[in-house]
């Protein structure tokens, strides 16, 4: 179990990171600090998701991913809040990404 883990925890942060940056750059931000703010805060939620999701998947019959995207929406747009510049409605930004990556990521396990 520890290196499928391990796999699923390194490509979905990579992924993530990827798709999250370029959603930043495709929605217009520019400001290097709130793409770092970006980064640390997808370092911190998804890995957290990840494991949280695996660990209900493998133990319960419950699929948490709707009440885990939610908790990395809110503590992302937390973040964005409190320490952004150009995030004037951060949740929103949020959310959206979140969708951004979690749809790409849907797409790109169905095409391969």
């Amino acid at each position: 179990m520890t290196t499928p883990l391990l796999a699923a925890l390194g490509i979905s942060l990579v992924a993530t990171l990827v798709l999250e940056a370029g959603f930043f750059w495709l929605v217009g931000k520019r400001h290097l600090g709130d793409l770092r703010l970006l980064v640390l805060v997808n370092v911190l939620t998804n890995p957290m998701v990840v494991l949280l999701y695996w660990l209900a998947r493998l133990y319960t019959e419950f699929n948490p991913i709707l009440w885990l995207e939610l908790f990395a929406i809110i503590t992302e747009g937390c973040y964005y809040k409190k320490y952004g510049r150009e995030f004037q409605k951060p949740f929103l930004f949020s959310a959206a990404a979140n969708a951004f990556s979690f749809g790409m990521g849907v797409l790109f396990q169905r095409l391969f």
